[in-house]
């Protein structure tokens, strides 16, 4: 069979495999999901990758730390199948979810601060009425915070949300306290803490407890979300290099039967 190597410099999967503490078998799986373009094969079968699949292997690990694994895949896939749009596409939409995080976390510190300023007085001030305008239900809050509604229906087993029913429906209604807890637990969650975790922080604010105990877990996450923002640019100049030094990035090569 005939095989044209781009660049004349051939280059064996534990070649791209052994600069990033891959397995050989692991760059297979990445050109089979479409993450490399599709490599040439010798008259003998063997995959025979180039340079420009090095770039490629460059390009989707640095996007694997702002985007993940599967949206990073998702990107290279676009681009190899000849979507840079769509590749854009995808980046976009990892960075609105990043600045929604952000401002997830903004509204938690101004809940949290709400909540302080509420409970700073005496234990026997009473706390403002709650208005009706204030609920919500399960479906709009899961839409909000982009989760399942089974998701609010086992933090709600676990303590951590408490909607009251509605008497003539049975509908579970979240109040600005509930929806608060459900603020703040898919903060945490996202910053990786186990439900087990999160439960002592959510009592700790219910009971007034202060602000404390989540201080250093909203700064953490401060940091963590500035370490999300940055590997995305770290990830948005690697795939720039990669299409701006490849040739036929627009056109996927036909996939050759694998070695």
């Amino acid at each position: 069979m005939a095989h044209n190597l781009q660049t004349g410099v051939r280059l064996r999967p534990v070649d791209l495999a052994r600069g990033h503490g891959l397995s050989t078998q692991a760059v297979r799986n990445y050109e089979d999901a479409g993450i490399l373009p599709a490599a040439d094969r010798t008259p003998a079968g063997h995959r025979a990758y180039t340079p420009r699949h090095a770039r490629a292997l460059r390009a989707f690990l640095a996007l694997v730390p702002g985007h993940g694994h599967q949206g990073a895949a998702a990107i290279m896939r676009a681009v190899h199948d000849g979507a840079v749009g769509e590749a854009f596409r995808l980046i976009d939409e990892s960075h609105a979810v990043l600045l929604e995080d952000r401002r997830t976390l903004r509204a938690v510190e101004d809940a949290l601060r709400d909540l302080d300023a509420t409970t700073a007085g005496p234990r026997s001030a009473r706390p403002a009425p709650r208005t009706e305008a204030q609920d919500t239900f399960v479906g709009p809050l899961a839409a909000q915070l982009r989760i399942r509604p089974a998701t609010l229906r086992t933090w709600e087993r676990a303590g951590l949300v408490r909607p009251r029913r509605d008497p003539r429906t049975g509908y579970r209604v979240y109040d600005a306290a509930a929806v608060r807890d459900a603020r703040l637990t898919h903060q945490l969650r996202r910053g990786g803490y186990l439900l087990e975790q999160i439960v002592p922080l959510i009592e700790r604010v219910r009971t007034a407890g202060g602000l404390a105990p989540l201080r250093g877990t909203l700064a953490e996450w401060h940091g963590r979300l500035t370490d999300r923002g940055r590997a995305m640019l770290a990830g948005a100049a690697a795939l720039e290099a990669y299409l701006a030094a490849g040739t036929g990035l627009t056109d996927r090569p036909a996939a050759a039967p694998p070695a």
